[in-house]
């Protein structure tokens, strides 16, 4: 199944299965933006919104794309909110996005479905403000090296959605590509995680 067809038919079911993964990513991100104030926030690859309705709270303006119908449209039932606004746009091409334009750009669990992490921070760089931050949250890459992919189960069957891997050394060697630096790198578990490797690889790249 495609990458976009697999997320159309997840998003009816996506914020109720059981995901250990998706649910370290909200209260990772959670933390992370703690106490913090933006004025304009780039979401890519929103999904359902389940980190959007944090964004909103501590943003003036947030501008979520996410190229699954099927989640956008879930992501506006659950929000009500005047600041927020939705588009649905393939992130692999060039974004939507103006010039300069967001202090905050942040990535959650997506790019394991991106091939070209390359274009990804180019475009990232392009649409930041001077001093803005790229914030970056992904399944590990040692959890991709041991088959890790995200899934869901319908009707009894597991789908597999199709996944690149993607090790840190990609990441930063596309960030000094695109002149955005390193501000810090965080591996975290989930409290079921004892014994395991690391779930999220967590990174924020400024641009100076």
């Amino acid at each position: 199944m495609k990458i976009q067809s697999a997320y159309d038919s997840w998003s009816s079911t996506y914020d109720h299965d059981r995901n250990l993964t998706r649910d370290l990513d909200q209260i990772t991100t959670r933390n992370a933006f703690t106490n913090q104030i933006f004025h304009n926030i780039l979401e890519l690859g929103c999904g359902t919104g389940k980190n959007t309705t944090l964004l909103a709270e501590i943003s003036d303006a947030v501008h979520g794309f996410d190229f699954s119908e099927g989640m956008i449209q879930q992501a506006r039932q659950k929000l009500n909110a005047n600041n927020v606004e939705f588009e649905c746009t393939d992130l692999s091409k060039p974004w939507p996005a103006k010039n300069d334009n967001y202090d905050l750009i942040i990535c959650n669990l997506v790019l394991e479905h991106i091939e070209d992490l390359s274009h990804i921070f180019k475009e990232a760089f392009r649409s930041l403000q001077k001093g803005g931050r790229f914030y970056i949250s992904e399944l590990h890459p040692f959890r991709q090296y041991q088959g890790g992919k995200a899934n869901f189960q319908r009707d009894g069957q597991v789908t597999e959605i199709p996944a690149f891997v993607h090790h840190v050394s990609e990441f930063l060697r596309a960030a000094v590509a695109s002149n955005l630096v390193l501000e810090s790198f965080n591996e975290c578990w989930h409290p079921e995680d004892h014994g395991k490797a690391p779930r999220l690889a967590v990174f924020v790249f400024k641009k100076q």
